[in-house]
């Protein structure tokens, strides 16, 4: 089996692996409700890090960057269902439900889901489906579990209602405060401009109004001087940070780094811990 593996394309996915690993950058572009089997499972964003293990829901909103750590349990493994609410579904159910947001949310971005008995059961009668492949499942039956799955969360928390149907797209939102917090993540200019609410010609201006230079070398300059802070007073390697500040790779970075500074940033590291 791959990993992940798609159950119902596009919509559930099942993963599962034997060794650690951290993706460098996730967007997701809809609301996700993951499904912890076994193994930890960590979610950081630039305004949360929640993690949860066996047994545990997560609720991610959508329009949002972030890194994710999967852990298998000691001489274990680790096993993950995703379901992804994509939009349209979601606006399935507004109709067939007569159900729609009162209010604008305003509660956090993601969140753990408490566990009730219908939740575990539903928890439980997923699995099966996707240890096989999802071999078993149709594309109707995967819809239904998914229906089943936002009824199940809308019981257990009623205020997921503004949550789940505010299909608004994302406002224009403050560019400085944005940038700052999220100029690590390794997205292209033009996700940077969806997730502030901009076109991408907007987006370059206000960036330029706002910062003064093109958004390529203000991204570039901000991760190398993050880079240098980090080496300097952190006493970081360069080869534990250049993942989490958005380079593609260790040479890339040592290259960018040598150019600005004039010293490459493993020379920087040996002269800061031989001081």
């Amino acid at each position: 089996m791959t990993s992940p593996a798609e159950i119902l394309p596009g919509v559930i996915f099942y993963s599962y692996l034997s060794a650690e690993r951290r993706e460098k950058v996730c967007f997701w572009n809809h609301h996700t409700l993951v499904l912890q089997v076994s193994g930890q499972f960590t979610l950081e964003t630039s305004s949360q890090k929640i993690s949860m293990a066996g047994g545990q829901m997560l609720l991610i909103g959508k329009n949002q960057l972030g890194t994710l750590t999967k852990t298998p349990v000691p001489g274990g493994h680790y096993e993950t269902i995703v379901i992804s609410l994509q939009e349209d579904l979601l606006r399935r159910i507004v109709l067939e439900e007569k159900l729609e947001a009162e209010r604008e949310y305003i509660g956090p971005p993601n969140m753990l889901i408490p566990s009730n008995e219908f939740l575990q059961g539903y928890f439980q009668s997923i699995v099966p489906y996707a240890r096989s492949s999802g071999a078993a499942m149709t594309d109707e039956m995967g819809i239904l579990k998914v229906k089943e799955g936002v009824k199940l969360l809308l019981l257990a928390l009623p205020g997921l209602q503004n949550f789940l149907f505010g299909f608004s797209e994302p406002s224009k939102i403050d560019l400085e405060k944005f940038m700052l917090s999220n100029y690590h993540f390794n997205v292209p200019v033009e996700k940077f401009a969806q997730l502030t609410g901009r076109s991408l010609a907007a987006f370059k201006r206000d960036f330029l109004k706002t910062f003064g230079t093109p958004p390529r070398h203000w991204l570039l300059d901000k991760r190398l001087t993050e880079a240098r802070h980090l080496i300097e007073t952190k006493h970081q390697k360069p080869s534990a940070i250049y993942l989490d500040l958005g380079f593609e790779s260790l040479s890339h970075f040592s290259h960018s780094f040598k150019k600005k500074f004039g010293k490459a940033p493993t020379a920087l590291h040996h002269g800061v811990l031989q001081n």
